[in-house]
C-alpha cells in the first residue's frame, strides 16, 4: 500500500509554491491568477475524469483522476487548508452510514 506521505510532501510543495515567482512554477502561475482559474481547472479535470471513465480506458481514468486530485489540493491550499483537512474529515466520517451523515449536515 502507498504512504500518505505523498499527500503530506505535495501539500508542503504547494505551500512553497504560493510565495513563488509565477513565472518559475505552474502551481505559483495558476495561485497568481486567483480562486477563478484554480476553480475552473478543477472542473476541467472533474469532466476529464468523467469523460476517461466513460471511455472504459482503465490507465486513462486514474491519470486523470490524479489530475483532478492534484488540482483540488491546489485549492486547498490556495484557501489555507490541506490534505490533512480532508483526511480528518474522511476519518470523521469513517463508520458512519452516507445516509446518516448527509442527514447531518442538513441538521
Amino acid at each position: 500500500m502507498i504512504s500518505t506521505e505523498i499527500l503530506e510532501r505535495l501539500s508542503q510543495t504547494l505551500a512553497e509554491r504560493r510565495n513563488a515567482d509565477p513565472g518559475s512554477s505552474y502551481v505559483a502561475k495558476l495561485y497568481s491568477k486567483g480562486q477563478e482559474a484554480i476553480l475552473k481547472k478543477v472542473g476541467e479535470e472533474a469532466v476529464e475524469t468523467i469523460m476517461a471513465a466513460k471511455d472504459g480506458d482503465k490507465l486513462h481514468l486514474v491519470r486523470e483522476v490524479a489530475d483532478l486530485w492534484f488540482h483540488t489540493l491546489v485549492l486547498l491550499a490556495h484557501e489555507g487548508l490541506s490534505s490533512e483537512d480532508v483526511l480528518a474529515e474522511l476519518a470523521r466520517r469513517e463508520g458512519i452510514s452516507g445516509i446518516e451523515e448527509k442527514a447531518s449536515r442538513g441538521a
